[in-house]
């Protein structure tokens, strides 16, 4: 049976490279979307180690933030591999600072990187999904978008912009076999994380009811789930997975 294809874009990421593990572990055929500023070396580099590790997951590069590069990044994988049957929303920056100081540099920022590539890369996918009566998206979110977040009003705004899209879109194609999710994480122990200084790092562990950050490979499981034949019932739905941080 030929392997089914999913992208994850930032696939390179600490959440990224952790949902790219499970699905290669899953059976899928794995590509890895990533940008970095056109760095193809700190992205090879990147697959290159998880080839020592035993994963042979392909590069793909766009930019989400432009709708003919993420066409090209599209093209060039229907080309190598064919069409696309999970969609991994997973790429995002933020451009943290108090609305009364926040640039509209960094309002459009977040919003084009965070939401609007949502659309491009959904909108690019979904008419192959259509056609083969089978798919899975699954739009990785964040605890900011359901609670927001002193500092974030752009990324907030993005991350809960991704849960109209995905109901709405949910709804569309919910009778063609194809479900769309949101996964809302937490806070989780990548860099960005274990790079805040120790104290205030503590305080954020500290109001975590489990008592400990989550790890990517987490947030990983939630996705192979969605992702997988037999999630078919499940679709509109956004999965928080926050330690019990936020309950709604």
């Amino acid at each position: 049976m030929t392997k089914r294809i999913a992208l994850v874009t930032g696939g390179t990421g600490g959440i990224g490279t952790a949902i790219c593990k499970q699905l290669h572990d899953d059976g899928y055929q794995v590509v890895a979307g990533y940008y970095h500023g056109g760095n193809h070396d700190k992205a090879q580099t990147w697959q290159d180690k998880l080839k020592n590790e035993g994963y042979d997951i392909a590069l793909a590069y766009g930019n989400i933030r432009d709708f003919a590069s993420c066409e090209a990044c599209i093209e060039g994988i229907r080309k190598d591999f064919g069409t696309i049957d999970v969609l991994i929303n997973n790429g995002g920056i933020t451009r943290d600072t108090t609305l009364r100081k926040m640039s509209p540099e960094y309002w459009h920022d977040v919003i084009e990187t965070n939401l609007t590539s949502v659309f491009y890369m959904t909108r690019l996918v979904i008419n192959d999904m259509l056609e083969k009566k089978w798919g899975r998206i699954v739009n990785i979110s964040s605890i900011n978008g359901e609670k927001g977040q002193f500092g974030q009003a752009n990324y907030s705004a993005a991350k809960a912009g991704m849960y109209g899209f995905t109901k709405a879109v949910a709804q569309e194609v919910a009778s063609k076999g194809i479900t769309v999710n949101t996964v809302s994480p937490g806070y989780i122990a990548t860099s960005m994380i274990m790079d805040v200084p120790e104290e205030i790092r503590e305080e954020i562990r500290k109001g975590i009811p489990v008592g400990r950050f989550g790890e990517p490979e987490d947030i990983a499981r939630v996705v192979s789930f969605l992702a997988d034949d037999k999630a078919g019932f499940v679709t509109g739905a956004n999965i928080s997975a926050n330690g019990g941080q936020y309950m709604h």
